[in-house]
């Protein structure tokens, strides 16, 4: 999953009204406990990618102008740190409902 779709999300950190996050389940904790559930899928794909990118950049030699100079992959990771933190990316999906959540203790009652 690229976040090239993320360009809205901002980049440092947003200081958020808490009863924003609370509509969606009517609950400050389970709120949090989703948004988190997502960063976390958010960060493992991301890293999968950027490990997919990085590894096509290994080699099974040492040379050390290749350790020295590789500008493709530098470039490769300062895009990837550029980029929005996972964090930021899941309250904003969170906000704007584009997050798929359930709890099953409440459809049992």
């Amino acid at each position: 999953m690229s976040q090239n779709k993320s360009t809205s999300v901002p980049s440092s950190t947003v200081t958020r009204d808490l009863r924003q996050l609370d509509k969606g389940t009517d609950n400050i904790y389970e709120s949090i406990v989703v948004i988190s559930k997502r960063a976390n899928q958010i960060a493992v794909d991301v890293k999968e990618e950027l490990n997919g990118k990085l590894s096509e950049f290994a080699s099974n030699n040492d040379n050390l102008e290749e350790v020295f100079e590789n500008r493709e992959q530098i470039e490769i990771s300062k895009h990837y740190e550029r980029m929005p933190k996972a964090s930021l990316v899941a309250v904003d999906e969170f906000l704007n409902d584009k997050v798929y959540f359930r709890n099953p203790t409440k459809e049992q009652d």
